[in-house]
């Protein structure tokens, strides 16, 4: 028995000497591949919390307002086009621009008059003072 308690020691402690003498594991080196997902999920945080600090900007807030308010706008043109509105609207402004334009037409129409008396009175002056020049030049004795 003793021989078998000196067997069962000597195992044991050639054991603990080959686990004491082994280096401790190094970690395997980092590979390139590793890296690289480190430095994604970093750049990854950074732009999570730049982008929170941005949308905490009085700037982000009236450039969110100004785009809901327009996807309103477009929102409220798309259901007035729907339910028939616009056609109604298109037509007023179609009527207003078409009297418009008639009374536009009518005030040239009244300038273009006024503008051809006008030079109508003008040339006939002119006619006129040349009939007064004509019989000025033209000499008293008639010799013919």
């Amino acid at each position: 028995m003793v021989k078998f308690f000196w067997v069962v020691y000597y195992l044991n402690h050639t054991a603990m000497e080959e686990n004491s003498q082994k280096e401790p594991e190094k970690p395997e080196k980092e590979g390139l591949l590793d890296k690289a997902k480190k430095l994604a999920d970093k750049a990854d945080d950074f732009i999570d919390e730049k982008v929170e600090k941005l949308k905490k900007t009085k700037a982000f807030e009236s450039v969110e307002n100004a785009f809901e308010k327009a996807g309103d706008f477009v929102e409220d043109k798309v259901e007035e086009i729907k339910s028939g509105e616009a056609k109604e609207k298109l037509k007023a402004f179609a009527d207003k621009a078409g009297d418009k334009a008639e009374d536009t037409l009518s005030k040239a129409k009244q300038f273009g008059r006024k503008l051809a008396d006008k030079t109508a009175d003008k040339l006939e002056d002119i006619a006129e003072d040349l009939r007064k020049k004509k019989k000025e030049e033209e000499p008293e004795n008639p010799e013919a």
